[in-house]
C-alpha cells in the first residue's frame, strides 16, 4: 500500500502551505517507505508516499500523462494494467507503473472510466487544463480512504486520518465504490452490480464455475515485482489461497526473480489452533513456513500502537488487529513486502457461525449483502491499516471484482447451512475444492470448523485484553460513560479502554463518527437476536462458543488461558462472559 494526501483549492500556495502538505504526508510514510512525491499547481497539492511493489525503479508518483496536464496520485494495484495499455492507442508511457494508466484512461473516456479498473486503488486526479479534479475507492474499499472540507473551502483527501484531522473542520469515511468531483461538488456512485440492491439471484450453484472464478482471482494477484507470501492460519479462507498460491506460482514471473516456492506466515500464542493448523497446511502444501509467536503482554503493549494504526474504537477489530500488526512487523523485517490474504469470504458465503440459524435464503442473502457492504469498516480497515504499518501490502482474492459477481449471483438457497446433511458454513466453497483426483487440501482442513481470528491465535488473547481493561477502567467510570462518551457509548470496560486511548489520538467530533456503531449496532442486533434471541442476554461482540461449537476446545484451552494471562488479573477471567453471536454491520464477529 501507498499513502496518498491531497489538498485541493486551499487558497494558499504559499511555500509555509507547501512546508505543511509535506508534514502531513509524512504521517503517511508508513504506509510508502520507498519514496515521497509532492506536486503543485497553484492551491492544488497532490502528495504521495510510495510503496513499491510494480517497477520500483521508475514508478515513482504523482504520475503524468505525456504534456503532463494530468496528474494522478494513486494508493492501489490495477490487476488489468497491462490490457488497458493496449487499449490505449497513441498514448505514451513513462513508467511501467501499473497505475500510470489511470491518467491516459481520463485523458481519453473522462470521468467515465473507473469501472475499468479490476484492482484496488484509493487516487486522486487533477486536470490542470480547467483546474478541475476526480478522488475514487475501489468497489469495496479494500484501501483506506477519508475525506475532509477546510473552512477556505478547501477539499481534503487522504489514506488515513492523521493525514487530515488536525487541518479540516469536518471529515468522513470515503465511501467505497464512489467518486467525488469537483466538477459536480459530489460524490457519486460509479459500483453498482446486480447484487447491490439485494435482490435474490437465482443462478444454480456450479462448483466448477466458483472454482475458476477463485482460482482467477487468486492468480492474477501475483502480478509483483518484488518478494511476497500469503498468510496462512490454516483455516479454509487462507489456505485456498495459499494452495491455489502455490500451484499456480511457478509459471510467473515472481517465481522467475524470487524463487518457485512460497513462503507462507502465521501468528498464534504458543500453542494456540492457528499455528498447528497452519503448519499442517504448510507442510501439505510444501511451503516455506514462518511461524510467529507472541504473548498476552506483548499484544497489550501494543495496543496504543495498533489503535493510532487502525483509527477505530471498534472492539474485534482491535482484537484481530493486534495479531496481524504484530506478524506485518516480522514478515517485513524478512524482505516481504507484500501478501495474500482471505479477507471476505465469510460476508460472500455466509461463513460465520451465526448463519446456522438464517431462517431462509432470502434472509441469508440480504444478510451477505449487507455485510459486504460494510467490510471497508471492518476486516478491510483491519488488513490494510494492520499491514501498512510496517509498509505491507496485502491483497485480498476474495474482494475481487468478478469472483464476487459470480459469487453472489448464486442462488442463496446453496449456502444455507444444513448440519443434518452434513453442509457446515461455506459448503458451496468447501465442495468447489474438493477434488478427488487433484486434491488442493486434505479433506479435514477442507471441512475444517470455523474459529473466529481472535480466538484462533490462542484462547487466551480475549481474556487477557479483557483483564487489562479491567484494571484499567472502573465500575464508576463505566457509570458515567454515557456523559463521557455520549455517541457510540461504550457498554464494557475493554470497549471503554480502547476508545479512551482513541479519542486521545483523535479528539475531534469528526473522528469518532467515522466508527460505526449507535443506530447501526441497535438494527444489527435486532437483526441478530430476530434469528436467535438469546443473543439479547450478551455483550461481547465475539463470536467464541457461538452455537456451542467452540465450548469443548475452550474448556480444554481454559487452564492454558489463565497460565497465559499471568499477571493479568487472572481472578477475573472467570467473571467475563463468553458467549455472543450478535454479527452484521455494527456488531460483526471476525475470522
Amino acid at each position: 500500500m501507498c499513502g496518498i494526501l491531497a489538498v485541493l483549492g486551499c487558497s494558499d500556495d504559499s511555500q509555509a502551505k507547501r512546508v505543511r502538505v509535506l508534514e502531513l504526508s509524512r504521517r503517511l510514510k508508513h504506509r510508502g517507505p520507498d519514496w515521497s512525491g509532492l506536486y503543485q499547481h497553484g492551491d492544488c497539492y497532490l502528495a504521495h508516499q510510495r510503496l513499491a511493489i510494480i517497477d520500483p525503479a521508475s514508478g515513482d508518483q504523482p504520475l503524468y500523462n505525456e504534456d503532463e496536464t494530468i496528474v494522478v496520485t494513486v494508493n492501489g494495484e490495477i490487476y488489468n494494467h497491462e490490457q488497458l495499455r493496449e487499449s490505449l492507442t497513441g498514448h505514451k508511457f513513462k513508467t511501467g507503473s501499473d497505475c500510470d494508466v489511470i491518467a491516459h484512461l481520463y485523458e481519453e473516456h473522462g470521468e467515465n472510466f473507473i469501472d475499468m479498473l479490476d484492482g484496488m486503488f484509493s487516487f486522486v486526479l487533477l486536470d490542470t487544463r480547467d483546474n478541475t479534479y476526480i478522488a475514487a475507492r475501489d468497489a469495496i474499499g479494500i484501501t483506506s480512504l477519508y475525506i475532509g472540507w477546510g473552512l477556505d473551502g478547501s477539499v481534503w483527501i487522504s489514506s488515513e486520518l492523521k493525514g487530515l484531522n488536525d487541518d479540516c473542520e469536518h471529515f468522513e469515511v470515503f465511501p467505497p465504490g464512489h467518486l467525488y468531483s469537483s466538477k459536480t461538488g459530489g460524490f457519486r456512485r460509479w459500483y453498482n452490480p446486480p447484487w447491490f440492491s439485494e435482490a435474490i439471484p437465482s443462478t444454480p450453484y456450479d462448483p466448477l464455475v466458483l472454482r475458476r472464478a477463485f482460482e482467477d482471482a487468486v492468480i492474477k494477484r501475483l502480478m509483483t515485482d518484488v518478494p511476497f507470501g500469503v498468510l496462512l492460519s490454516g483455516g479454509l479462507d487462507s489456505s485456498l489461497v495459499a494452495s491455489i498460491t502455490a500451484r499456480h506460482l511457478s509459471g510467473t514471473k515472481a517465481a522467475k526473480q524470487w524463487g518457485a516456492q512460497l513462503h507462507s506466515f502465521c501468528v498464534g500464542l504458543e500453542g494456540s489452533p492457528d499455528l498447528k493448523a497452519a503448519r499442517e497446511v504448510a507442510d501439505y502444501l510444501g511451503t516455506v513456513h514462518h511461524e510467529f509467536t507472541f504473548t498476552v503482554q506483548d499484544g497489550i503493549d501494543a495496543i496504543e500502537d495498533v489503535i493510532y494504526h487502525i483509527e477505530t474504537y471498534d472492539v474485534t477489530t482491535i482484537r484481530a488487529s493486534t495479531p496481524m500488526f504484530l506478524m506485518s512487523r516480522k514478515i517485513k523485517s524478512l524482505g516481504v513486502k507484500m501478501v495474500i490474504s482471505g479477507e471476505g469470504s465469510d460476508e460472500i458465503f455466509g461463513g460465520y457461525l451465526y448463519f446456522h440459524k438464517a431462517p431462509n435464503k432470502e434472509e441469508l442473502h440480504r444478510e451477505t449483502c449487507r455485510k459486504i457492504k460494510a467490510l471497508h469498516q471492518y476486516d478491510c480497515l483491519r488488513a490494510n491499516k494492520s499491514t501498512s504499518a510496517w509498509g505491507l501490502e496485502a491483497r485480498v482474492p476474495f474482494l475481487d471484482k468478478e469472483f464476487i459477481n459470480v459469487a453472489m449471483s448464486i442462488d442463496p438457497e446453496a449456502k444455507m447451512i444444513n448440519m443434518d446433511e452434513k453442509r457446515i458454513e461455506k459448503w458451496i466453497l468447501r465442495r468447489a475444492f474438493d477434488d478427488e483426483d487433484h486434491p488442493y487440501l486434505p479433506k479435514h482442513i477442507l471441512y475444517r470448523q470455523k474459529e473466529q481470528f481472535s480466538d484462533g491465535v490462542g484462547y487466551s488473547w480475549i481474556d487477557g485484553l479483557k483483564a487489562h481493561a479491567e484494571l484499567h477502567v472502573t465500575d464508576k467510570m463505566m457509570l458515567n460513560a454515557a456523559h463521557i462518551f455520549p455517541f457510540n457509548t461504550p457498554v464494557t470496560k475493554e470497549a471503554y479502554y480502547y476508545r479512551m486511548i482513541f479519542e486521545r489520538f483523535f479528539p475531534q467530533n469528526s473522528a469518532k463518527l467515522t466508527v460505526p456503531g449507535g443506530a447501526s449496532i441497535a438494527c444489527s442486533t435486532e437483526k441478530a437476536i430476530e434469528w436467535d434471541a438469546s443473543w439479547a442476554k450478551n455483550l461481547d461482540p465475539s463470536g467464541r462458543a457461538a452455537l456451542g461449537v467452540h465450548n469443548d476446545a475452550y474448556k480444554q484451552q481454559k487452564v492454558a488461558s489463565i497460565a497465559a494471562a499471568g499477571n493479568l488479573a487472572t481472578s477475573l477471567i472467570d467473571d467475563v462472559p463468553r458467549t455472543m453471536d450478535i454479527q452484521a454491520p455494527g456488531v460483526v464477529i471476525r475470522g
